[in-house]
This record gives C-alpha cells, sequence and structure tokens, in this order.
C-alpha cells in the first residue's frame, strides 16, 4: 500500500517500480516477471501486463468493513485475484462495491462507508503498526515479531525461516535428573 499513490495512476508497474527502486526498465521487468513465474508455480494466474495501479487505501478500508462483518478473508482474497488476476480498479468505488457484494456484503452499506470516512483510523492504525516494524513493501511477512522475509520469496525460504524460529524458541529443560514428576494433582518433590 503506498499512501502517496493517487487514485488513478498514469505510469504501467515497471516505470513505478523502476522509478521507486532506481532501477532500469527491464530489471523492473525481470522482477515482475519472477514474480509471475512464482505465482503461477502456485496457480495463481497474475497479469502484471494489464494491472491498473492505484491507491489501495479504499480497498483496506473496505477489508477492515469485512472484518467486521465476518468474511474479512473473503473480501480480501476477492479484491487480491480482482487485482492481480482480472485487472479491475480496485480504487473505484463502483468495483470495490460489486466485489463487496460478490462476498454477502450488502451493498447500500458498503456504498455508504466507502462515502464516509469509516474504518479509517483503523488502516491508520494497521499503517502505523507496519511503521513501528519498518515495513515498507508487500509482500512482507514476519514471524513471532522478530523475524522478517520480505518480497516474494521461494517456498524453501519461508521453511529456512521457520525452522529458525524453532530451534531458536525449543526450551532447553535443565537439571532434567532432579526433576520432580507434576501431574493435575501436584508435583512430586524429589528425594535427594
Amino acid at each position: 500500500m503506498d499512501p502517496t499513490h493517487k487514485r488513478d495512476v498514469q505510469e504501467n508497474m515497471y516505470e513505478k517500480l523502476a522509478s521507486k527502486y532506481g532501477m532500469s526498465i527491464e530489471q523492473a521487468k525481470a522482477n515482475v516477471d519472477n514474480v509471475v513465474n512464482m505465482a503461477k508455480e502456485v496457480g495463481l494466474d497474475y497479469q502484471m501486463e494489464t494491472l491498473i495501479l492505484t491507491n489501495t487505501f479504499d480497498a483496506h478500508r473496505l477489508t477492515m468493513f469485512a472484518k467486521k462483518h465476518g468474511v474479512m478473508k473473503e473480501m480480501t482474497e476477492r479484491i487480491l485475484q480482482a487485482y492481480f488476476t482480472e485487472s479491475k480498479h480496485i480504487g473505484d468505488h463502483h468495483t470495490l462495491t460489486e466485489l463487496a457484494v460478490e462476498v454477502g456484503l450488502n451493498r447500500d452499506e458498503v456504498a455508504n462507508m466507502l462515502a464516509s470516512d469509516e474504518m479509517t483510523e483503523e488502516v491508520r492504525a494497521d499503517e502505523q503498526t507496519a511503521k513501528q516494524y519498518g515495513i515498507s513493501s508487500v509482500p512482507f511477512f514476519l514471524i513471532n515479531k522478530k523475524y522478517a522475509l520480505t518480497g516474494a520469496q521461494p517456498t524453501e525460504a519461508f521453511v529456512q525461516a521457520l525452522q529458525k524460529v524453532i530451534a531458536e524458541d525449543e526450551i532447553t529443560v535443565v537439571n532434567s535428573e532432579d526433576a520432580g514428576i507434576c501431574d493435575d494433582d501436584g508435583c512430586e518433590i524429589p528425594k535427594k
């Protein structure tokens, strides 16, 4: 989410990435191709050539609204599919309203929410949390509020990160030979 984006962005994905990260258009295309290939490996059909860049703040407000109604996961998945696969304009209120109706939300309630500033504080709080963790791009994965993986990563990177977390979080029992036995009735004190 880039809060500086306008609702209607004139640049394409490659131009935006190149200017944001100081890379060439060719490098941006190679990075995007990598993401598309990784998505393909897990059955996703990303259409980055026709993707419509936009400010996603209202889409985030809609997901928070959906959370109140118990369908945040469904709303998030629908928005992501609309954006990455169907090249829908997810900064447009009409588009967001139609997507919300598809997941079972009330059309009038969604339209009223989008026309107001409802859910703004919730999204701003999430932005603040992201800032505290140093998150400046997506995807960003935070494990145990301690380990971070940024960007599109292969499965092996996640496996290695999780193995590291598990290894560091294992409990080491000290003086286990002298430990008492405990159950629901209490602990037996070892005899010395």
